[in-house]
């Protein structure tokens, strides 16, 4: 039976004043239109609700036990309704978004600074997370877009490429590789090389690039995030494969990127929204200037690189 929600309404109303005349001027109603949603009330339930006299109404036994009901479903949907005012204002105050976290850590911040400038009142969340958890995350709506990897999609998310990146090898001044304005992956076997775990896009794309030639390197290390990597070479323990833009993140003196070559590997990066879901104003504005960000960035290092 579907839920007579108006037949309710009338049923309490009636209810909780004691007569047909006073619920009708309550629901702003004619008696007549009143009684009728009380009949097709009565007549889904198979039984009457009020007793009729002419001078009181009163509850049957059914609509003694219905009365109790009837309020807890107009309370739990007052609450409901609240729950999605409150859900679409907070909404309108913040956007989310999810961003491998190379890319968080090189462009967000200065991002998010020119989208706090343009929109003073909202907020920004970022799910500086791996490709998959960003493709969940986009999914199930918990961000209106995503900045990921580029590789196989999912069949209700949109992806667009936005740029593409290097590969390169990272050292520390220190190391005699260092010195190297660009090396093939020959001359690194036997070095002490630090790669990312395989749950990781940017390790699939390396494995899937290098073919067999992956397992004549020597792997020592093993790590779950680029910045772990990083870290390791900073410590002078081995080298690391890692995006072009990762090393702008943690430049400080100590660290040189190398070029990689024969074969070259790369990563397109792009944007990942919900087909069918359209993104909120300011949520295209801060994908425009995280577009736009990341564009002047790899261009900038390609310059370098020249």
């Amino acid at each position: 039976m579907r839920v007579d929600v108006l037949g309710l309404q009338a049923f309490v109303s009636i209810a909780e004043r004691g007569s047909f005349r006073a619920a009708a001027s309550h629901l702003n109603l004619s008696q007549t239109a009143l009684s009728h949603r009380i009949r097709k009330l009565e007549e889904a339930l198979g039984t009457p609700l009020f007793l009729r006299t002419t001078r009181q109404v009163s509850l049957t036994a059914a609509g003694t036990t219905l009365l109790p009901r009837a309020r807890r479903i107009f309370e739990d949907l007052g609450s409901a309704l609240d729950e999605v005012r409150v859900d679409l204002r907070e909404g309108d105050e913040q956007v989310s978004v999810g961003c491998l976290p190379t890319i968080a850590v090189h462009c967000m911040p200065a991002v998010i600074a020119a989208f706090a400038k343009r929109h003073p009142g909202i907020g920004v969340r970022v799910h500086d997370n791996s490709a998959s958890e960003i493709a969940d995350k986009v999914q199930s709506g918990e961000a209106e877009f995503g900045v990921t990897i580029v590789a196989a999609n999912r069949w209700d998310l949109e992806l667009k490429p936005v740029v593409k990146e290097s590969f390169v090898l990272l050292s520390h001044r220190s190391q005699p590789l260092a010195s190297a304005t660009g090396l093939s992956w020959a001359q690194l076997q036997g070095e002490p090389l630090v790669r990312v775990s395989a749950e990781t896009g940017n390790r699939i794309l390396i494995d899937d690039a290098l073919g067999a030639r992956r397992e004549t390197l020597s792997w020592r290390y093993e790590v779950q995030r680029v910045v772990t990597a990083v870290s390791l070479v900073r410590a002078g323990i081995g080298y690391a494969i890692v995006p072009q833009l990762a090393l702008d993140t943690i430049d400080d003196g100590e660290l040189v990127a190398v070029p990689l070559r024969s074969p070259s590997v790369t990563r397109t990066l792009g944007i990942i929204t919900r087909k069918t879901v359209p993104l909120r104003p300011a949520a295209r504005d801060l994908l425009s200037l995280l577009s736009q960000a990341l564009k002047r960035s790899v261009a900038a290092r390609r310059d370098e690189s020249k």
